[in-house]
Parts: C-alpha cells; structure tokens; sequence
C-alpha cells in the first residue's frame, strides 16, 4: 500500500512539471512499455506516487479533481511520449470519477492507498451474478481492463437479474450492476496479444463463485454525492475526449517524426534531401492543416461542455453532441495524419526502432475502440437534421 500524498495543495503547473518529467522517463521506455505490454511496474509505481493516477478523485477522497480541460493538458502531454501510457492514464483516471457514486465506505477503502487503481472491463457472455443474502456471487470473464497489472481493485460490469426485475423487451437488455473487488480475489488473464496499444496491459480477468457485499457494489446510473462539475459532464465523454487527446497526440508526434526524418533522408534515385521535395512539402502542410483543425474542434467543443459544467448543471445536447463529435473528428483525423507520415518515410517507417512503426499500429487500434466508431457521426447527423439522436453521449 502507497503513502496517501494530498493532492489538492499543488496546482496544475505542479502536475504538468510532473508529467513532462515523467513522460521524458515514458519516451526512454517506450519500447520496453511495448514489449512487456505494460508500464513497468516502477514506473507505473512513480507516477501513482506522484498522483497522476489521481488526477479526476474528488479532494474529499485525496484527489486532485483537476478540471476537465487540464486533466486534458497532461494527457496530451504522456500522448506524446507514448500511447499506450497515455491511454492507461486516462482509463484509469476516468473510471475514478466514479468514486462519487461507489458507495463512501468502499471508496475511502479504495483511495486511502495512495497507489489505488481501478481498472475495468466489459462482460463476456459467461458472467454470472447472482444476488444473495448481503451481496452477490460473482462468476465469469472479462476482457479489455487496461491497466490491470498496475492495478489494485477490479471493477465487473455484470448484467443482473434480481427477484421482480424485468428484462427490457425491446432490447433485451437486464439490469447491471458495478462490482468491485480487491484485483488478488481474481485471477489475471494474459489475453492481450494485439497488433497495437500494446503496453495498455489490457489483460483479462475471471473469477469464479467469488462473494462480494453489497457495499461494494453500485449501479452505473446512482447519483453522484458530489456536484463538482467534472462529476456532471457523462461520463463516456469523458472517455471519448481522452481518447481523441491521446490520438491528436500521436499524430503530433508522428508529424515531428516526419518533419526530422525529411530533414535527413535522401530517397533511393534522388538526389536531394525529401524535404526538398514539392510532395513531401504538400503532404506535411496538409498533415498540419488536418491536425490543427481537429485540435481545435476539440478545445471548442471540450471548453463549451467545461463552461456548463461549472454553472453546475449537466451540459445541453447539443453541447454534448458536439463533444462526441469532435471527439470521434479527432480520433479519424489523426488516423489520417499519422497514415500520411508512415507513407511519406517510406521503408524507414517500417522498423521498429522507428517510432512511427509503433504510432501507426496504436494509432489503427484506437480507431478501432468504441470511441472511434464512425457510427458517432450518425449520431451527431440525427441531431442536426432534427431526429431524436441515439447513442452514448
């Protein structure tokens, strides 16, 4: 258990002098972060330590609860350095919103281990949850719980069907409930082996008749105790907004790769430098005009839900709409850019030693998240033309 630190007496510039000095440390590791498919256990153990797990924990609980917009500044700052860091730090971070509505006992529980993380994931259909006297019994699988090896408690989504609930006919959709539980009550399943975001260490996890009680258990839609306006804005924009960060960043630092590499390399049959060259110019101005345009949809956007939140209520639709679709503009668009710079270098991309190598496959793998789904637009086109709008926003 980690030395609870207080948070709430640094301000930001403490926490982006931070993350800039630990991100210089991510960069020098971003191949072993690959390799072993997680942040290594001392480093994961330094930047807990630092509090950068705890950026979005209400102060009554030891966190930070930085706002949204500079919450969004240190992600920006690791997605630069590396994305599967980056992306740990906002799963992880987001989920902890949820300290407001996991019941206080078992929240204080929780954070009073200064290195508390709580990683999450998705059901599988074999997850069972059976309600019991004083709590319920727990069986099944789940995939996809980034930050799993850094972690210390597990979070189980699990559809639930208690004594007069009904299914949802149209949907088919039971009740579900989060349940949580210290992460050696489980066991940890090496499931992922992927072509991208390798170093999430986005393991599974699986637990078979385990009893939790009911304190530790909550539903996703239970109020929150607090009404500070990080815990107003919907939770999965939260998520996208991240997620579109991280992907902007990779993409900026795929731009910088390419801009040093067109500086040194003479292509095969050429003579002259590749940045001397009419297309590469033409492809790095467009690589640039792609990408500032989405980093600014998204400040716009993430700023307008921010300004609403802070009047203490939950920001409108349209506001939110727009939100998820800055977020999903972002994420497609910096897919872009990155696949200009990986075409742009040529053979010298494909290396691993080449950090593009590595930007290109996380860059594809986020496109490939729920966040990332062009189905968003079809969202955002509902609510534009006039339509009720469907989806999570």
């Amino acid at each position: 258990m980690g030395r609870l630190m207080p948070l709430a007496q640094h301000d930001i510039e403490y926490f982006l002098d931070t993350a800039r000095d630990l991100a210089g440390q991510v960069a020098a590791n971003a191949d072993r972060i690959d390799c072993e498919r997680q942040i290594p256990p001392e480093l994961a153990g330094e930047m807990a330590d630092k509090g950068l797990f705890r950026l979005l924990v209400p102060r009554s609980l030891g966190g930070a609860e930085l706002s949204h917009l500079d919450f969004l500044r240190i992600l920006k700052v690791f997605s630069e350095a590396d994305g599967s860091t980056a992306w740990s730090l906002n799963q992880n971070n987001v989920f902890a919103t949820a300290s407001v509505i996991i019941p206080e006992q078992t929240a204080r529980e929780i954070w009073s281990d200064g290195r508390a993380v709580v990683a999450n994931g998705p059901p599988t259909s074999s997850v069972k949850g059976l309600p019991v006297d004083g709590g319920y019994r727990l069986s099944g699988r789940w995939n996809f719980s980034t930050g799993s090896p850094h972690a210390t408690w597990l979070a189980a989504l699990v559809p639930m069907v208690h004594p007069g609930d009904k299914q949802d006919a149209s949907t088919g959709r039971v009740s579900t409930r989060i349940i949580l539980f210290p992460k050696e009550d489980a066991t940890i399943l090496d499931s992922w082996q992927v072509s991208g975001l390798r170093g999430t260490g986005s393991f599974g996890f699986e637990v078979d008749d385990l009893y939790v009680p009911s304190a530790r258990t909550y539903e996703p839609t239970d109020a929150p105790r607090e009404d500070g306006p990080l815990y107003v804005i919907p939770r999965t924009l939260l998520f996208a907004s991240g997620d579109a960060t991280i992907a902007l960043g990779i993409a900026r630092a795929s731009l910088n790769t390419a801009i040093d590499i067109a500086g040194t390399k003479t292509p095969g049959r050429f003579t002259n430098l590749l940045r001397d060259q009419s297309a590469t110019q033409r492809l790095i101005g467009e690589g640039e005009a792609i990408w500032h345009s989405a980093q600014a949809f998204l400040d716009e956007s993430a700023s307008s839900v921010w300004r609403s939140a802070c009047k203490r209520h939950a920001p409108p639709t349209k506001e939110r709409i727009q939100l998820r679709l800055a977020s999903t503009f972002a994420i497609r668009k910096a897919a872009e850019v990155v696949d200009i710079c990986y075409n742009l270098c040529g053979s010298s991309a494909i290396f691993g030693s080449n950090p593009l190598h590595r930007r290109f496959q996380d860059i594809h793998v986020i496109t490939q998240h729920l966040q990332g789904r062009p189905t968003h637009y079809e969202t955002a086109g509902q609510f534009f033309l006039g339509l009720e709008p469907e989806g999570s926003f």
